[in-house]
């Protein structure tokens, strides 16, 4: 009897040790905030375990320009969700908000929907930002959120809350970003 209890926790013991449900990759959204240098939190370290972090990092969300959510993961870039009937939109935002006028801004789009991805975004009195590159389709990527990803850079001329508005052949969206 005691040879069987023994061996009981031997099994149990080994069981623990080969990495059962702990070492499997992390739920999708725990890699979805980016950290301060682009990897999201939780990325798979060469050995498949997710990285360590120091200490957890909760999302804030404040109201950006006309109601845009603007979502900031510990020191992780700012992300913007985009309003649509019939696509989903998300921005990752390489400058902190509300951007500076004058200043080139990368901005990173997530859409669902089909077909290539046209981005403008201009003030209400119709000043225009100047776009500097983009759309350029990435092929992949380790920010997750739905849909395909492309790459665009902007400068604002002035300050304000400009409407970036985002369509393909099948989706469109829009949000609104503040430039000072």
């Amino acid at each position: 009897m005691r040879r069987m209890t023994i061996g009981a926790v031997l099994i149990v013991a080994a069981g623990c040790a080969t990495g059962g449900p702990a070492t499997q990759a992390p739920p999708p959204s725990a890699t979805t905030a980016p950290t301060g240098n682009g990897t999201p939190a939780g990325t798979p370290t060469g050995d498949g375990t997710p990285a360590a972090s120091p200490k957890p990092t909760p999302a804030t969300t404040r109201v950006g320009c006309h109601g845009t959510p603007v979502i900031i993961q510990g020191d992780g870039f700012p992300e913007v969700r985009g309003a649509s009937q019939d696509a989903e939109v998300w921005g990752l935002l390489f400058a902190p908000v509300p951007f500076k006028r004058g200043k080139e801004v990368k901005i990173v789009w997530r859409m669902t929907g089909e077909g290539p991805l046209k981005v403008t975004a201009a003030l209400p009195d119709g000043t225009r930002a100047k776009p500097t590159f983009g759309p350029e389709q990435h092929g992949s990527s380790s920010w997750r959120r739905p849909g395909e990803e492309w790459g665009t850079g902007f400068v604002f001329p002035k300050a304000g809350c400009y409407r970036v508005d985002l369509t393909r052949t099948h989706g469109s969206g829009h949000l609104w970003l503040p430039v000072k």
